[in-house]
């Protein structure tokens, strides 16, 4: 059994490399030129290396079309795998997941000659997760579907475990520029950063905390600047980990270079939470997607809990 996600999906590169996840990449055309988007470093590093900052609001973004996911499966996963789990981001905020479930059709249809071609016998399953989360927020899902697969669990107690966590799974964010995000989700159609909460903001410097549950995105919590921001999402997180949590980790990824997380307000808390509690920490970079949708610079973080309040 393997494991295939799309790029916006944070997770660090170690964990990937070492239960050999495909990535299903995604393009990004910024100015004329072209990223893709498919986590590895180097590529990640030359986004950020350009600083095209503001400029990235107007990018477009070209998530793995069908065609794409059939050729990465039928040229390589179905001649490597039995059965393969692929999670995607939320369906209600990528069209990833839709072309992922079209392509699937076309795999199962196509794949026994491309076995019987190079004399791998017996049939090959796909299944395909909505994690109902985005980036760092995609992690615990990734997470648990690699233990399960180490631990040899038959491929429907995996797939009923996963759906059972996409409903229990938490995306934070704190971004850094309400402007550039208020710019990108206009781009987009989404209403949901208004230009009067991104005037207000930048004027007090007030940043909004949002949400990522069960597929919908909105603001839970306000903090007076940045700073003060990372050290309430830190400290809520710690808070959660000292509360118990559904799959052992916690996931940070940021919109820049790594380093600075352990520098934040807060992030020494939480990672004394996590050595305490016995749970994983890990740091991710975001996604180039996720920098050109929400702004360089800004924190998520995802855990997997019981249902709960957001208190900020």
């Amino acid at each position: 059994m393997g494991l295939a996600i799309d790029a916006a999906c944070d997770l660090s590169q170690a964990f990937l490399q070492k239960h050999d996840i495909a990535v299903m990449p995604i393009t990004v055309r910024v100015d004329g030129e072209v990223f893709m988007d498919d986590r590895k470093p180097a590529e990640i590093q030359r986004f950020i290396d350009r600083r095209l900052g503001s400029r990235s609001h107007s990018a477009e973004t070209e998530p793995c079309p069908v065609e794409e996911v059939q050729k990465l499966f039928l040229g390589k996963l179905v001649l490597e795998q039995d059965c393969v789990f692929c999670l995607t981001i939320t369906a209600t905020r990528s069209p990833i997941n839709e072309h992922v479930n079209k392509a699937s059709f076309g795999i199962l249809k196509s794949y026994r000659q491309v076995r019987e071609q190079a004399g791998v016998p017996g049939p090959f399953m796909m299944r395909v997760i909505d994690t109902r989360n985005i980036f760092a927020g995609a992690a615990p899902l990734v997470y648990e579907a690699a233990r399960l697969i180490a631990a040899d669990e038959p491929p429907p107690a995996i797939r009923e475990r996963l759906t059972h966590l996409a409903n229990h799974t938490y995306g934070y964010m704190l971004p850094r520029d309400l402007y550039y995000l208020r710019a990108r989700a206009k781009k987009k159609n989404d209403r949901s950063v208004s230009l009067v909460s991104a005037m207000l903001g930048s004027a007090l410097d007030i940043k909004p905390i949002l949400r990522c549950f069960r597929g919908e995105t909105g603001p839970v919590g306000k903090v007076r600047g940045f700073e003060q921001g990372a050290e309430a999402l830190f400290g809520y997180a710690a808070q959660r980990v000292r509360a118990g949590l559904l799959v052992p980790l916690v996931c940070a990824s940021y919109g820049g270079d790594l380093a600075v997380l352990s520098h934040l307000p807060g992030y020494a808390e939480l990672r004394q939470a996590c050595e305490e509690c016995g749970v994983e920490l890990m740091e991710a970079p975001m996604s180039i997607t996720g920098m050109v949708n929400v702004g360089e610079g800004a924190v998520t973080i995802g855990f997997a809990a019981e249902e709960h309040v957001a208190e900020f």
